[in-house]
């Protein structure tokens, strides 16, 4: 059974939409498919990711890690470095994500084309 089942459906969409904005942070979506194609070291990541400040990569792989999304590792070679992956959480969140990435995709121009209508009818 679901834990989420057994709590006041307040409480679930809280909760869900906490695992939501995690996930749907532009930085998380990113990292997490970086990390898809397998261990990166910290300064790999930033390198990968266009536009994300170290602070930023450090705050969302903190996050990624506090919800079991991410693992990080010390590696006691010469130099000492640290490396991040995916769990096997994070793993399964993969599938899900480039579907929803793909009907994203897909479907931008009539999200744009609805919107653009709508902006035009309210402004009327």
């Amino acid at each position: 059974m679901n834990v989420i089942e057994n709590t006041h459906p307040t409480e679930q969409c809280l909760k869900i939409s906490q695992v939501l904005a995690r996930i749907g942070d532009k930085w998380s979506l990113l990292i997490v498919g970086r990390l898809g194609g397998g261990p990166m070291r910290f300064g790999q990541l930033l390198r990968s990711i266009e536009d994300i400040s170290q602070r930023m990569l450090t705050r969302t792989l903190r996050g990624l890690e506090r919800d079991g999304l991410v693992r990080r590792t010390v590696v006691a070679d010469l130099p000492p470095h640290v490396e991040y992956e995916l769990t096997d959480l994070g793993r399964s969140l993969q599938a899900p994500v480039t579907v929803l990435s793909d009907w994203a995709a897909n479907n931008l121009s009539a999200i744009d084309a609805a919107r653009s209508s709508y902006d035009a009818a309210d402004e009327a």
